[in-house]
């Protein structure tokens, strides 16, 4: 599959394949940017750019418009409505004890920390989960995202051995 991806945003410039990776809930830039460094050969830091742009559009989205979407797809749609609740559920079972624990510091962390489950979009949808506003929430979680390519980057260039 890895390979199929590559191969079909190998079609794009580097920086828009690293930026639409970015976007995507199951590449993130967690996979994004490793993949802009030694697939597409963007410099560390240019990748590192197109990756933390990508992948901030989506939560930004998600946050502007996750209320709307939610009161739409919970009459509209019986499957989707389900898949969405249960979405919603696992976001606020992951996120509930650190943010009642921390606050909003919780959600920088929750983002920043490059593993499954825990990234821009779960962290998105955990600030509407609970009630968390746009302008409270978008700065925690942008920052997420920065700590989280950098992150990325010290660890795919093998810097971290070092320390």
């Amino acid at each position: 599959m890895l390979n199929s991806i590559i191969l079909y945003f190998s079609q794009f410039p580097p920086e828009l394949a690293t930026f639409f990776l970015s976007m995507l809930p199951f590449t993130e830039l967690r996979l994004a940017l490793p993949m802009a460094i030694f697939s597409f050969h963007l410099n560390p830091a240019t990748a590192l750019v197109w990756s933390v742009l990508g992948n901030a559009l989506p939560p930004t989205i998600i946050l502007l418009f996750a209320t709307p979407f939610h009161k739409w797809i919970t009459k509209k749609s019986g499957f989707f409505s389900k898949a969405w609740i249960r979405y919603l559920y696992r976001a606020q079972e992951k996120f509930a004890k650190d943010y009642q624990k921390w606050g909003l510091p919780a959600l920088l962390l929750f983002v920043a920390i490059p593993l499954p489950m825990t990234g821009a979009f779960t962290g998105a949808v955990a600030a509407f989960v609970f009630g968390i506003p746009f302008k409270k929430s978008w700065p925690f979680i942008y920052g997420g995202i920065v700590i989280a390519g950098v992150v990325v980057s010290l660890v795919s260039l093998g810097i971290v051995k070092v320390f």
